[in-house]
């Protein structure tokens, strides 16, 4: 049953990107909010991908809209809300486009990348070892690394500014609980290098269910942010 678990990460991520794009529309210069937006819609289409195999079977298409949703861009555009968050316009703007020409450098080396054949009926697990180019393979756990260090290490940072100068903690646990969330389809995405992809369906699911209880602990508190492109 655990191959049938992205069906529920997929409606949940629906369910969140409304939510999200509701509170980007009320302030459209809010960028963080419209990258985070963003993030949950991609991180939605990898587990829609995740669905698709799940009930459908291997599909060379639906395995690279996979890796491109999922492996490229389940975390890199959350984290990128996060950088201009922290960041001034300028060196978020600077980022943004260094960010966008790795993944799209490396989406189209996945679209051309020949794959690995498969025995018609074979039950395959999503892995990039399937990927024919397996150098594609090193350049993907950078774009991860920047995602794990502005997502997960920026809500870390923000949890102590909150910690340290507010006494209200609820922002605090809001920060605690995007780091755990995003953390763990970190965790899951190792798994599955070792061929353990039903870890990755259940940190998937509980990451972003953790990212979206941070969400509404941050939005429902009445503490003022402690970042001016927040204020």
């Amino acid at each position: 049953m655990l191959y049938f678990l992205p069906l529920a990460t997929t409606l949940f991520c629906v369910f969140f990107f409304i939510e999200l794009y509701q509170h980007w529309r009320k302030n459209t210069a809010s960028l963080h909010i419209m990258w985070w937006t963003i993030g949950v819609f991609f991180y939605g289409a990898g587990t829609v991908s995740e669905s698709i195999h799940a009930l459908s079977g291997y599909s060379p298409v639906n395995f690279k809209a996979w890796y491109i949703f999922g492996a490229l861009l389940g975390g890199a555009p959350l984290a990128q809300g996060t950088v201009y968050l922290l960041f001034k316009r300028k060196t978020a703007h600077r980022l943004s486009v260094a960010l966008v020409s790795v993944i799209v450098t490396t989406t189209l080396l996945v679209i051309l990348s020949p794959l690995e054949p498969v025995t018609r009926g074979a039950d395959v697990k999503l892995s990039g070892r399937l990927l024919e180019w397996s150098f594609i393979r090193a350049l993907t756990p950078i774009i991860n690394l920047y995602a794990f260090v502005f997502l997960v290490g920026g809500a870390i940072y923000s949890a102590v500014l909150y910690y340290r100068t507010v006494i209200d903690k609820s922002k605090f646990w809001g920060n605690v609980l995007i780091a755990a969330g995003g953390l763990l389809p970190g965790i899951g995405g190792s798994a599955s290098k070792f061929g353990y992809i039903e870890v990755l369906y259940v940190t998937e699911f509980i990451g972003i269910c953790l990212i979206h209880a941070g969400y509404q602990r941050m939005k429902g508190s009445g503490v003022p942010s402690v970042h001016a492109n927040q204020g």
